[in-house]
């Protein structure tokens, strides 16, 4: 019996123990099943995973002489193991930008997930692009799966290299330049597909329009029209030239004839009076909070005057050229501007202003404008037709309005007792747009006028005279117009 209960019992133990071990060997086969079944998920999952985010920003159609590349790559928690970008021309692969040997290229870390590559090139670095199609192939990777795989991205953009640089013909003559004045010169361009044209006067540039806008018959886009100055602070050796400049970065430049005539600009001096300062510098104040907390809560009055006469009238200088970026891309204007009837000129444009108190110099500015003096708080009209795009209080300028006549022309008229328009409105020759005063910074009741090319002042006395209105600009573009009308 002891025997047979041992063999028993070692029976049933070895039964519990081979159960045992089924039952640890079917675990291990479920787990490893499932660790199978994971990766197996994983992976599929890693293979299904987006690859980085790619934006090219540019070139965006044209490959100039010189261009820009500039690209963005995004991926999650920033990890970009990769970033190539290669042009494509005739079979040929033009390396740009490499992550890992970016060379002259610039990878700033935008945000932790996104990077932005630039690179100036031109055809000294790649010297084997050519004119003509070219595709540009951006690839991007980033590890998945703890580095185990990778995911790319690739994208690829047609473009077009374009050497040759804009070709401008200048298509009036006799162009006679005042110092302080203004011009107007037709010219053809091509291809018109230009992104920006005009007259170049040393560090000034002045944009052309499509003569049409000007009036001239028959003509396409690459005819074009430029008015242009010769600002009176700038020397008279100043160079001057035709400019162009395409869609993909190419410049042209072309010589047109012309002749610069100097011009006297008048020295005054003007005594400076308590009286004077006692009357304008607080009403001034009064209606410049923010510039009196900033500059001069702690001047004297004659401290006072002085920022007012130099720091505000630089501010309002900017003011005045920041409107003259946007103008009405065709003419308002029809003949020559009007003066001030029955006014008599108490100041020129340009004169040069040295200014005294108690006998000595205390500043010096230049008056930048015509004043016109009339019996007191006379009708004042517009020089000639326009949409206002200012009308408001303007520092030393007090109550102003400014009228945009196109092509960058624009008509100031200052010291204001009264403005019976607003921003926006269109006026014709010859509507009242206010009442003459002595806001802002003036000795008595007159209007303070002058003209404005892109912002810049320009003496007003050419665009009042007919006959420079009919040799500058009406018969050029007859000429323009007769040139391009279709022959028999």
């Amino acid at each position: 019996l002891t025997v047979n209960g041992w063999r028993s019992t070692f029976e049933s133990r070895s039964s519990t123990f081979d159960c045992y071990h089924v039952a640890v060997a079917r675990g291990l086969v479920v787990g490893v099943i499932g660790v199978v079944l994971v990766l197996g998920g994983a992976s599929v999952l890693a293979g299904r995973a987006p690859g980085p985010t790619i934006e090219v920003h540019e070139p965006t159609r044209l490959i100039g002489q010189s261009a820009q590349l500039d690209v963005t790559v995004e991926a999650p928690r920033g990890d970009i193991s990769r970033v190539d970008v290669a042009i494509e021309q005739d079979g040929a692969v033009l390396p740009l930008f490499s992550l890992d040997s970016p060379v002259d290229a610039v990878v700033r870390q935008e945000t932790p997930e996104r990077i932005r590559v630039s690179r100036r090139f031109d055809r000294a670095s790649v010297p084997a692009l050519q004119p003509g199609a070219v595709t540009l192939v951006v690839t991007a990777v980033r590890p998945v799966l703890f580095g185990l795989r990778e995911r790319a991205t690739t994208v690829r953009r047609d473009l077009e290299v374009r050497f040759e640089p804009p070709r401008l013909a200048v298509l009036s003559t006799f162009h006679h330049i005042n110092h302080g004045g203004t011009e107007m010169v037709v010219y053809g361009v091509t291809p018109p597909d230009v992104v920006e044209s005009g007259v170049r006067v040393g560090r000034m540039t002045y944009p052309g329009y499509p003569a049409a806008a000007a009036g001239v018959t028959g003509a396409d886009d690459t005819v074009r029209v430029a008015f242009f100055a010769l600002l009176f602070d700038q020397e008279l050796t100043t160079p001057l030239e035709l400019y162009a400049i395409d869609e993909a970065g190419n410049e042209g430049q072309a010589e047109f004839d012309y002749q610069i005539f100097p011009q006297p600009f008048r020295r005054t001096q003007i005594q400076l009076t308590d009286t004077f300062m006692e009357r304008v510098v607080p009403r001034i104040l009064e209606r410049s909070p923010a510039f009196r907390e900033e500059t001069i809560a702690d001047e004297d009055l004659l401290g006072q005057y002085l920022k007012i006469n130099r720091e505000m009238r630089r501010r309002n200088a900017e003011t005045i050229a920041s409107l003259g970026a946007e103008t009405e891309p065709r003419i308002l204007w029809q003949g020559p501007f009007r003066q001030l009837s029955n006014s008599r000129v108490e100041s020129g444009f340009a004169e040069h202003r040295t200014y005294l108190y108690q006998g000595q110099e205390v500043d010096y500015q230049v008056h930048l404008g015509f004043d016109l003096a009339a019996t007191v708080n006379v009708p004042i009209l517009a020089a000639n037709g326009g949409r206002v795009v200012y009308a408001d209080y303007l520092g030393i300028y007090g109550n102003c309005v400014i009228i945009d006549h196109g092509l960058g022309l624009r008509s100031l008229y200052a010291h204001l007792s009264s403005l019976e328009v607003a921003r926006g409105d269109l006026v014709d020759k010859d509507e009242r747009i206010g009442r003459s005063g002595a806001t802002g910074l003036a000795g008595g009741d007159h209007l303070h006028f002058t003209m404005l090319l892109y912002g810049r002042p320009v003496t007003p006395v050419e665009w009042w005279d007919p006959h420079w209105i009919e040799d500058r600009i009406a018969r050029k573009l007859r000429a323009a117009s007769s040139a391009l009308a279709p022959r028999p």
